[in-house]
């Protein structure tokens, strides 16, 4: 299944060939005669809506014995950790420090830079994703303050937000009340470039005409604008995840977790974000 984040955007596994696109040597199959057959679509290298094969009795054939280098979920886990709590780490010395916040979108620009660089790799650099996190964080902090003092506790009300987005999505993803299907996928594509486009707007709007341009960002339209990024950003989440479990069960080599780090952190930001605005806008009304 491929991603709508841009860090998964050119990934894709395949029972067949393991990892799309970085040679990572065939799965082993056991009594699975559809495994690699010209007519089966599924079992072709490079398939990015790759799914768990069928056996000959209806039933699927159980994951590839774990091997060494590959995907796992702890490998995902501490990976997302280090990168989270780097964001985390750099936040709170912007915090404490009281950046201004002119210096702290100064670092989120660079932010920006990038992970777009991350995104357009071939392959993961850990260097480059915490260095990513370190000016994320300093940008969040230096934000988050600002917000803060105008909005007591807004930072807070964003984090306990964010966290359980995250504990909600992850349950339901677990429990397949949501399931990820291309449709869901180009669902959640169409809209998030919808919502990218009317910000762009807005702010071109607001530049040429002065004031708050379409509205988007305070008043009941704003509420509304905020409500609709949370919820893209828990579909971003289950998308997130449905990509992590695929690249877990079709053998991604072991690097691949820092950028299933870079993606959760990227999608978590974007929640975060939405929240604080969401929270600033409701207190300041």
């Amino acid at each position: 299944m491929r991603s709508s984040n841009p860090v998964f955007t050119r990934r894709g596994f395949s029972r067949d060939g393991g990892y799309a696109g970085f040679n990572a040597g065939p799965q082993p199959q056991t009594g699975n005669p559809y495994a690699g057959a010209p007519t089966n679509p599924y079992a072709q290298p490079g398939n990015p809506y790759a799914q768990p094969q069928v056996g000959p009795q209806g039933g699927a054939v159980p994951p590839a014995p774990a091997r060494a280098g590959v995907m796992t979920i702890d490998s995902v886990v501490s990976r997302t950790a280090l990168t989270l709590g780097t964001v985390v780490a750099a936040a709170t010395v912007a915090w404490v420090t009281d950046m201004p916040v002119g210096l702290g979108i100064l670092f989120a620009l660079v932010a920006l830079g990038l992970g777009l660089w991350q995104s357009f790799k071939r392959e993961a650099s850990p260097a480059l994703i915490l260095s990513y996190a370190v000016f994320e964080g300093l940008f969040l902090g230096s934000i988050s303050n600002a917000i803060n003092a105008a909005a007591p506790g807004a930072a807070m009300q964003a984090v306990i937000g964010t966290m359980a987005v995250f504990a909600g999505v992850l349950f339901m993803y677990k429990q397949r009340i949501i399931r990820v299907t291309t449709r869901f996928m180009h669902f959640v594509m169409a809209a998030a470039l919808g919502f990218i486009l009317l910000s762009l707007v807005n702010v071109v709007v607001a530049m040429i005409g002065g004031g708050n341009g379409l509205g988007l960002r305070d008043g009941g339209l704003g509420v509304v604008f905020g409500i609709i990024g949370v919820v893209l950003g828990a579909c971003f989440l289950a998308l997130d995840f449905k990509m992590v479990e695929d690249g877990i069960t079709y053998g991604a080599p072991e690097k691949e977790s820092w950028l299933a780090a870079f993606g959760l952190t990227l999608t978590l930001v974007w929640i975060y974000l939405e929240f604080l605005r969401l929270i600033a806008i409701l207190q300041g009304d």
